[in-house]
């Protein structure tokens, strides 16, 4: 695992309204809230339950899993989750209401993923007052899983089929609370990516730089948003998958919007690094570099070790 100790995390640990801002942005990009209800008997009911918090990514971003869970009082652990990833979760009780949960009434969410928080709060109103650990409260608790996600799994459904699903909050009206939340989340679920083709010019090439935001089309007001808060940018759907893009294109807009902003208020992980290397394709751009052959050559380069490249 390669470890990456960088100044911008410094800066936002030196920072602590940046840094929970960060992090509840990063938790609306890659984080979860679940209710888990499984079968065991040494339960009265029947049924365990059991209500986590986790954020979910690739081994490489191990020490932004880390900087997560300082930021959130030392709770909770980073654990090895599936090929090539790691989570941090936190499943007790005690620590999900005395940390996870004050964390995100101070620094709210803001997309969707809001409306499975709330619920989960719910969940664990229950649990702290022992509900599920009786017949009625379980109905009730599983009444809230069914909206939460997913829905209920084929083993609930077959174990509760009375179940009659609450109804789901509605999130509108939602506003970038902060700078540093555009920069959790895209350190989640943003790209900055280099398009290389083939052109009638002199040098055979065009590049152009892309920077994209992509979240489920339920969330398209918010990343619609984003067009206002960054000054630049389209939307754009797709016919064939549940998901929708901000994307910007215009590379005056890059220049002179794009990268100032996230060197003011950085990305932090591997994607900080994915940044870096574009804001150096940015710069041979600028400067008419990609215009030579050499400087193309430069841009291949940078454009090879970037994102899965790395």
């Amino acid at each position: 695992v390669i470890i990456y100790i960088n100044l911008k995390m410094i800066r936002y640990e030196n920072n602590s309204q940046a840094a929970n801002w960060f992090v509840t942005g990063l938790t609306d990009a890659e984080g979860c809230f679940y209710v888990s209800i499984t079968k065991n008997a040494q339960f009265k009911t029947g049924w365990k339950v059991l209500a986590f918090f986790e954020i979910h990514i690739h081994k490489k971003d191990i020490d932004l899993l880390r900087f997560v869970q300082d930021q959130l009082g030392g709770v909770g652990r980073v654990v090895p989750n599936g090929k090539n990833a790691y989570s941090f979760r936190v499943n007790s009780l005690k620590d999900v209401l005395n940390n996870i949960v004050p964390h995100f009434d101070n620094y709210p969410l803001i997309s969707q993923k809001l409306a499975d928080f709330l619920l989960w709060k719910k969940v664990l109103i229950k649990m702290q007052n022992g509900e599920h650990l009786t017949d009625a409260g379980i109905k009730e608790i599983v009444n809230i899983r069914a909206t939460i996600n997913t829905g209920l799994s084929s083993a609930l459904k077959a174990g509760f089929p009375q179940a009659n699903p609450v109804t789901r909050p509605l999130i509108e009206n939602q506003s970038i609370p902060h700078e540093a939340w555009l920069s959790g989340f895209t350190s989640g679920e943003g790209s900055f990516l280099i398009r290389m083709g083939k052109s009638l010019t002199k040098i055979g090439y065009r590049i152009q730089l892309v920077f994209t935001i992509s979240q489920h089309v339920r969330d398209e007001k918010l990343l619609k948003s984003f067009i206002d808060y960054l000054g630049c940018g389209n939307y754009r759907a797709y016919s064939n998958r549940e998901l929708g893009d901000y994307i910007c294109t215009n590379f005056e807009d890059i220049y002179t919007k794009i990268i100032p902003f996230f060197n003011k208020h950085p990305i932090l992980g591997v994607k900080s690094k994915d940044f870096m290397d574009w804001v150096k394709a940015a710069e041979h751009i600028q400067n008419k570099e990609h215009l030579t052959q050499e400087g193309l050559n430069k841009t291949f380069a940078i454009k090879s070790n970037m994102n899965k490249g790395r």
